[in-house]
């Protein structure tokens, strides 16, 4: 470890449930890696539903209750490793999504975090869109690519598709060489067409369960009643409904297989094959990822204000160190 590494760090932390003034910076001790771990120097978090919600409830789905700090998507460089780790040095560029669903505490100056849940980040991506890469991405690829298994020339029904995990997944599907289809407002359908969409559809003023046929998969980012008028959309026989917000009891199992297709809910894991996967995609130019805000640490709170919202484009990213 460097010698020049402080022993304190800044972080965002909470000590209760409630809104985002419930987020407040703390100084606190530099954690160490054990191992098979790394310490990364944090360069951007990203910001994700995922954290607000958490923020809100104050409970992680795995249970940790406050006080906590929280964050996932992370984008620095390594510092230090622990015992075993072969595949990082100290100085590499990552990126990645520690220990999800459990606490990653990516909004602080360091995490520790095992090696194979980061990735070296391709030349040329920033650390501002690397932090806002990999929760995201990494749920758009599991979603599409392991779990529905897209193929080129299918039909792919996006609802959400500028979100933060919408617009990721447009251009994965894409890559697949599939047929897009996104939903989002009227306002958003130039960036939409701009990162290859070839169907938009404002959920405004167009019902998609009316009008949208023939989808082979359907990738749900909305919950509520979206999964089961999805259902409608899709080929019989064979279509696939994922949908990647947790289930309350109205989720169409049974009537997806009642009508010969699939309804099936993703939790994202971290995932090194995953993340390299992404990384190329990047590489390649064929995956860009859209930064709505970019602010410093100390305003998390700020952050999780517009992200409620439900209005931005993209994703946002707390800029913690240079």
């Amino acid at each position: 470890m460097s010698e020049t590494t402080p022993p304190r760090m800044r972080a965002i932390s909470q000590d209760t449930a409630g809104g985002p003034d419930v987020l407040h910076l703390i100084e606190t001790d530099r954690p160490e890696p054990g191992p098979t771990e790394v310490l990364v120097r944090v360069q951007a978090a990203g910001v994700n539903p995922t954290d607000w919600k958490t923020r809100a409830r104050g409970r992680f789905y795995s249970g940790q209750e406050p006080p906590f700090t929280l964050g996932f998507d992370v984008a620095g460089v390594v510092e230090a490793v622990g015992a075993g780790v072969t595949i990082l040095a100290p100085g590499d560029e990552v990126f990645g999504m520690p220990r999800f669903p459990r606490p990653a505490g990516a909004y602080a100056e360091y995490v520790t975090a095992p090696a194979r849940h980061l990735f070296r980040r391709p030349a040329g991506l920033g650390a501002t869109a690397a932090a806002a890469l990999p929760l995201a991405a990494l749920t758009a690829w599991q979603a599409l690519v392991d779990t529905a298994e897209v193929a080129p020339g299918q039909r792919v029904l996006i609802h959400a598709a500028a979100g933060g995990v919408g617009h990721l997944a447009v251009q994965i599907a894409k890559a697949r060489g599939a047929y897009v289809i996104g939903t989002a407002s009227a306002g958003k359908h130039e960036f939409l067409r701009g990162i290859g969409v070839d169907e938009a559809l404002d959920y405004r003023s167009v019902d998609f369960a009316e009008t949208v046929r023939d989808v082979d998969v359907v990738l749900d980012t909305m919950g509520g009643d979206h999964p089961t008028r999805s259902l409608r959309t899709l080929r019989p026989g064979g279509g696939t409904l994922v949908s990647i917000v947790p289930p309350d009891e109205t989720f169409p199992v049974e009537q997806a297989r009642a009508a010969g297709v699939r309804a099936v809910f993703v939790m994202v894991e971290p995932d090194f094959a995953g993340l390299r996967e992404i990384a190329a995609l990047v590489a390649d130019g064929r995956l860009r990822v859209e930064v709505a805000a970019v602010l410093p640490l100390a305003d998390a709170a700020k952050a999780h204000v517009l992200g409620e919202t439900g209005r931005t484009t993209g994703k946002i990213v707390l800029s913690v160190s240079d």
